[in-house]
Parts: C-alpha cells; sequence; structure tokens
C-alpha cells in the first residue's frame, strides 16, 4: 500500500503509456485481453485494459493475488485442471482459460500488481513470449517510476522557485532594515561635520550626535549578526545525547541580567539528541522572549518543562504576558515580524525564525499556543535521546 501510495495509481486517471504496454504483451501473446493490475488490501483494481472494460475484482477472486509473493510467475495453459483457480467464478464461466500473471515489482522489491494476458481457449506460449512479458512487467514500472520521479522534479522545482522567492523577499527585507540605521548615521556625520566647520563648536552637541551614530552602527552589526547566524545555523549539526537541565541552567546564567525579578520555574528536563550549541541558541531565544514580552507594569512569570512521549521530547516555555495573536503565530517564524512593535523591546525580528530553522534541521517542530489565562506557551518537539 506504502508503493501505491508512493506511484499514485489508486486514485489517478488511465494512463495511456500502459494500455500500449498491455496491448503490446497481448500481441506477444496472440490473445485479445490483457491487462495490468495493483492489489490494495481487498481489492485488485485495473490501471489499463485491453479486449474488455476493465473492472475492479474482490482480492479474494484475483488469481494474482494467489501468486503475488510467489518467486515465478503464474502461467497456466488451462485454469481448469488446476486446482488452485478451477473453482473461480471467471474460470467456471469459461471466461478465463490460459492465464499469465507477472508481478510488478518496485525497485525497493515490493510486489504490488501484475501484468496479465488471458484467453478463453487453453493455448501454450513459448520461452521468447514468456521473455518479452517479464520485459514489459518491468516497463510497467518503469513507467510508474519515471512518473514519480517527474513528480518529484516538479515538487523541486516549485520549492526552488519558493525558496528564491522567500530569498529575494529575504534580501530586500535585509536592505531595507539596514537603510534606517545607515540613514541615521549618515545624517548624524553631516550635522557633525556642520559643527566641526563652524566657528564655534558645540561639543556637547557633537558628542550626541556621535552617541547615536554609534548605537546605530551597533544596531546594524546586531542586524549582520543575526541575519548571518540565520542563514549559517541548522545547516551542519553535531547530534549526540545533550542533557537539556544542564543547557537550560546554561541559558539561565547567560540570561540574568535579563531575568532579574522575574518568576522562573524550570521542570525535569530530558535528554535529547541534537546540536548542543544550537539547541542552546533555541533555548536562549525562547526565554529571552518569554522575559522580553511582558504586560506594563508587570515582571515576567515563566515556566519551563518538557515530558518525553515515546521517541519524542517536547519542551515548552509558557509566559503570561502579551501572548501573539492567533492570526500572527505562524507570521512571526517569518524574518523581520515583530508584532509587538509598540513596544520599546530590543530585538530584529530573526530570533524565532532562527529557532525554526535549527528545530527543521533537527527533524522536529516549533511552534506557539496561548496560556491559558493569557500569554503565550512556545513549544519545541524534538527526537528523544535513545535511552531518554
Amino acid at each position: 500500500m506504502a508503493e501505491l501510495e508512493r506511484y499514485q495509481v489508486l486514485s489517478a486517471e488511465p494512463r495511456p503509456e500502459l494500455t500500449a504496454l498491455a496491448e503490446l504483451a497481448a500481441r506477444v501473446c496472440g490473445v485479445s485481453s490483457a491487462f495490468i493490475s495493483v492489489i490494495t488490501d481487498d481489492e485488485l483494481l485495473q490501471l489499463a485494459s485491453v479486449g474488455f472494460e476493465g473492472f475492479t475484482v474482490p482480492r479474494a477472486l484475483s488469481m494474482c493475488d494467489a501468486v503475488l509473493h510467489e518467486d515465478e510467475p503464474l502461467i497456466s495453459s488451462d485454469l481448469r485442471v488446476d486446482p488452485r483457480f478451477r473453482d473461480n467464478p471467471y474460470v467456471q464461466q469459461g471466461r478465463t482459460v490460459f492465464y499469465a500473471s507477472y508481478q510488478l515489482t518496485s525497485p525497493a522489491g515490493v510486489p504490488f500488481g501484475s501484468l496479465c494476458v488471458f484467453d478463453d481457449t487453453e493455448r501454450e506460449i513459448d520461452a521468447a513470449q514468456r521473455r518479452a512479458l517479464r520485459d514489459l512487467s518491468d516497463r510497467v514500472v518503469d513507467v510508474l517510476e519515471l512518473e514519480l520521479r517527474n513528480r518529484q522534479l516538479a515538487k523541486a522545482i516549485h520549492e526552488l522557485e519558493r525558496s528564491n522567492q522567500q530569498l529575494a523577499a529575504f534580501a530586500g527585507q535585509v536592505s531595507h532594515d539596514l537603510r534606517n540605521p545607515l540613514a541615521a548615521v549618515t545624517g548624524n556625520l553631516e550635522l557633525l561635520e556642520d559643527l566641526v566647520v563652524a566657528a564655534e563648536p558645540d561639543v556637547a552637541t557633537m558628542r550626541g550626535l556621535i552617541s547615536r551614530a554609534h548605537r546605530s552602527t551597533e544596531r546594524m552589526g546586531r542586524l549582520v549578526d543575526e541575519v548571518l547566524t540565520f542563514a549559517v545555523l541548522g545547516g551542519r549539526l553535531d547530534r549526540h545525547r545533550v542533557d537539556v537541565d544542564a543547557l537550560m541552567r546554561e541559558v539561565r546564567e547567560d540570561l540574568s541580567s535579563q531575568l532579574a525579578g522575574a518568576a522562573i520555574e524550570v521542570g525535569e528536563l530530558p535528554a535529547v539528541q541534537a546540536d548542543p550549541v544550537q539547541l542552546r541558541i533555541v533555548l536562549q531565544n525562547l526565554v529571552s522572549n518569554a522575559a522580553k514580552y511582558t504586560r506594563p507594569g508587570t515582571t515576567a512569570s515563566i515556566s519551563v518543562h518538557a515530558e518525553v512521549s515515546g521517541t519524542t521530547w517536547r519542551l515548552e516555555v509558557v509566559d503570561h504576558g502579551l501572548g501573539v495573536p492567533p492570526a500572527d503565530r505562524d507570521r512571526v517564524f517569518e524574518p523581520f515580524v515583530r508584532v509587538a512593535e509598540g513596544l520599546r523591546v530590543d530585538g530584529t525580528g530573526m530570533g524565532l525564525p532562527t529557532c525554526q530553522r535549527i528545530v527543521q534541521a533537527h527533524g522536529g517542530r516549533i511552534g506557539l499556543d496561548e496560556t491559558p489565562g493569557g500569554g503565550a506557551t512556545a513549544w519545541v518537539e524534538l527526537p528523544a535521546a535513545p535511552d531518554a
């Protein structure tokens, strides 16, 4: 069934290429009827038929199913004397006497259907005809594989086009976000130049202009650093068993000034298969966001907990701050998106996109939910360590 889903044959329109192969199979054997079928859990579905109108057969009545997992094809000159099939209603009705069925086997070695020729009279086929039927059954699989590769290629091209569009938008946004602090630097330097050439320059004003220019260059530097981090992280991973509890202690120490006065509760955190450096960046971003986006006049209240379910580890960083509106919970993972523009909070809008890039590179998921009573709950799901 997995192979049939890969080939997308269960609900597809008849393929003219398969009909042509069925016609050739009938011609090679000198019969008027042939078909190409796949076998599901309970049915035999005919993808192409020649000499009759194709129909669906219950698997229990399918002669092809009886030899689907046999090493040799089914070739019978007279099914009426074959104890396996003589009671089959199609045989008893005289519709099928001669029958030859060759397996369709995927490159992974999974048999999933058959190429069949049949007749209502007894007949024999020689070695050359048998080789031709085997070759034609291989060509049926080739057709399905080629269509699969074409679909995969089309998907890859679509993803590449989408990636190029995102890259163009990303470059445009970077250019836009760099332009503002650059304009501030330029403006302050021009004013500073005017003061320098003045007869009596105002030293205090000059110092203020220099200070503002310096802050603008710092903002540009932070933006460039975060863009480079976003571009590099998630690429190469150095995975091993990581003690997330110890990692979280390091994060709290690094954020000690930002967490000053905050109420933070950390539960027992399990081990996980991950790149420790990159996972630390994820934890630091999520905890930092929980501390920053508090309601005016309140201090941050944060809880961090995790659980293992099967082979999946789920971490939640819960805050009771401003929260994120439902319509923005996917959008905040796009570069430079900030939904709390009215707050005077440092940041470039690259933190969550970087987290998502790292988590997805690990084969995991990340998202935002609403905290009961208000606030945001950021969650991450990753594969647990084998002995976690």
